[in-house]
């Protein structure tokens, strides 16, 4: 049966739009209205860089673009656009609407690259590169409005010579919460700052540690958070003195072929990609006991055992997992019995273990 047309639309637009779920094509219908209203409030493209990374021949770029009134969403560096500004509270990550499939021209070294945004005005992609070790820092502009300042994305480039690296999870895990799970999301995201999140007790020391012992050791932040809430986590770890790293978030919403994204789907994707960007690495994956990250990180050991080190996970205290929607059933025989787990229901819970696994020096 020959589709039916949708009206208003070119025969092109048609086409592409009806390959898409019936969410994801009111979702661009939405942010289509929400452009034209930008723009007529005098919105311009801005570019928010959030931490990338990649190996000494390739980067993996990672930014947003959004239309706001220069300034709103940014503070100015010199001659570069910054985060969002400390202290915004998580709702105004929300009020710009994305660009979709934004043209972005990026600059790693002396080569440029243009890159196309998605349609939630995510930029994602990986480009050639010849880099040293180490943090560095790529520049995005807008193609469409060259006049506009760029952005600076720091970079971290993984020595190839490194053999140890960090997974973590942030909520529950990284990050104390106090909310019912159904709530925490939208709470975190649209009413708090970092100021008013609490990190773990001890956790911040423990992965220091860690980062310290095995020099030039990678640290990934996996969450199923939106993008746009990067800015203020990266604030957050940062106030808190956790290591520096890329933040692996996902984008809110439907999809090509679905209503709702799938968190833990998100989270098996990255572990997996991370594994083939980085073959010879064996990770300390963190998580936590409130509902998916054991089956996940279990699931990733037997498929993958030699990029493993060792899995920590943090006990949530009974009012923590209430909120959390219960444990995970956790200490099973899904657990590969030739990788190490402890568990703990802080960083100092786990350095005591992870010292007697070998993996940390006695503390003094």
């Amino acid at each position: 049966m020959p589709s039916t047309p949708v009206p208003g639309l070119p025969a092109i637009q048609r086409t592409k739009d009806q390959a898409l779920h019936i969410g994801a094509r009111i979702e661009d219908r939405l942010h289509a209205y929400r452009m034209n209203a930008a723009r007529k409030r005098g919105g311009v493209q801005t570019i928010l860089s959030f931490t990338g990374y990649g190996s000494t021949t390739w980067v993996r770029v990672l930014g947003r673009v959004v239309l706001a009134k220069p300034g709103k969403l940014s503070a100015r560096s010199g001659e570069s656009v910054q985060p969002l500004r400390d202290g915004v509270r998580g709702w105004r990550n929300f009020i710009s609407p994305p660009v979709n499939e934004a043209v972005v021209c990026v600059e790693v070294g002396d080569e440029k690259h243009l890159v196309t945004a998605d349609r939630g005005g995510v930029i994602d992609v990986v480009l050639p590169a010849s880099l040293t070790p180490g943090w560095t820092t790529v520049t995005l502009r807008p193609e469409a409005e060259p006049e506009a300042a760029p952005a600076v994305s720091p970079v971290y480039i993984v020595d190839p010579e490194a053999r140890t690296g960090v997974i973590s999870d942030i909520d529950d895990t990284i990050m104390v919460t106090a909310l019912p799970r159904p709530l925490l999301a939208a709470w975190n995201t649209f009413v708090l700052d970092e100021h008013a999140r609490t990190p773990t007790p001890g956790m911040a020391v423990m992965m220091d540690r860690l980062v310290r012992e095995n020099e030039g050791s990678p640290v990934f932040y996996l969450s199923t958070g939106a993008w746009n809430v990067a800015a203020t986590l990266t604030r957050f770890i940062t106030r808190n003195l956790y290591p520096a790293g890329p933040l692996l978030l996902t984008d809110w919403g439907p999809t090509r072929d679905r209503w709702f994204r799938s968190g833990p789907e998100h989270k098996r994707t990255q572990l997996e990609r991370l594994a083939k960007e980085f073959p010879n690495i064996s990770w300390l994956l963190i998580g936590d006991n409130g509902q998916h990250d054991e089956s996940l990180y279990a699931e990733f050991s037997r498929s993958h055992p030699q990029n493993v080190r060792a899995v920590a996970i943090r006990e949530l205290s009974p009012s923590e997992a209430v909120l959390a929607g219960g444990r995970s059933a956790g200490r099973g025989s899904e657990q590969p019995r030739d990788i190490p787990w402890i568990y703990a229901p802080d960083g100092a819970g786990m350095s005591r273990q992870l010292s007697d696994l070998g993996l940390l020096p006695e503390a003094l």
